[in-house]
């Protein structure tokens, strides 16, 4: 029973990898743990969620799978939806009701690899239908609004998250460790357009600090 079983979760990680939702159901079926794990401690979720086999996801939630499952990297479900940027394998898994204050490696939320890799519609996505934090600071000291600058290519992706950001009431006033400010690296880089969003932003925040203060 015990060599059948676990046979039979090599193959519903196996069909996850490939998406094949056949496979998934007859794995399920015969009884495989929807919460198997492989060499690198991957789900059956995750492994549907990196390839963004978005079919076999949503098998699997439906029998229960955990979309905050960590592998041997710390990435979960969920947070690889940052990373892959796909706003339809981001929805199965927000069905699931992951925990959207789990971290990566880095420190950071789904959110910011989104920004980093000009995932427009994911992170419009995100902010529209969820409450995660916009300002979340990762261990490097970025938060969402300056990965997307100081890794960004200026391009207009990067320029309409930035917007997405700043819309959704990220501070554009907040530096990283070093006191520079995503309008400071903006500047360094020559990314003229990002820049003046971010200046209208800054002023608009200084004023209403200022406002605040009296």
């Amino acid at each position: 029973m015990h060599t059948s079983t676990h046979a039979n979760d090599r193959l519903l990680l196996a069909a996850a990898h490939r998406g094949d939702t056949a496979e998934i159901r007859a794995a399920l079926d015969a009884g495989a743990n929807v919460e198997s794990r492989d060499g690198e401690h991957r789900t059956p979720l995750l492994l549907a969620a990196r390839a963004d086999h978005v079919a076999a996801a949503e098998i699997l939630v439906d029998a229960g799978a955990d979309p905050d499952a960590r592998d041997a990297q710390d990435d979960t479900p969920w947070l690889v939806t940052g990373v892959t940027g796909s706003v339809d394998m981001m929805r199965v898994l927000l069905a699931a009701g992951p925990d959207l204050r789990l971290t990566n490696r880095f420190g950071g939320t789904s959110l910011i690899p989104a920004a980093e890799r000009g995932h427009v519609a994911y992170v419009r996505a995100v902010l529209r239908e969820t409450d995660i934090d916009v300002d979340h600071v990762n261990r490097l000291g970025w938060t969402a609004l300056l990965e997307a600058v100081i890794l960004g290519d200026g391009g207009l992706p990067h320029m309409e998250i930035v917007e997405l950001l700043i819309t959704a009431g990220a501070d554009p006033l907040l530096a990283d460790h070093d006191g520079t400010t995503p309008l400071q690296h903006a500047r360094r880089h020559g990314f003229d357009r990002i820049a003046g969003l971010l200046e209208a932003a800054s002023a608009r925040a200084g004023s209403r600090g200022r406002e605040t203060s009296r």
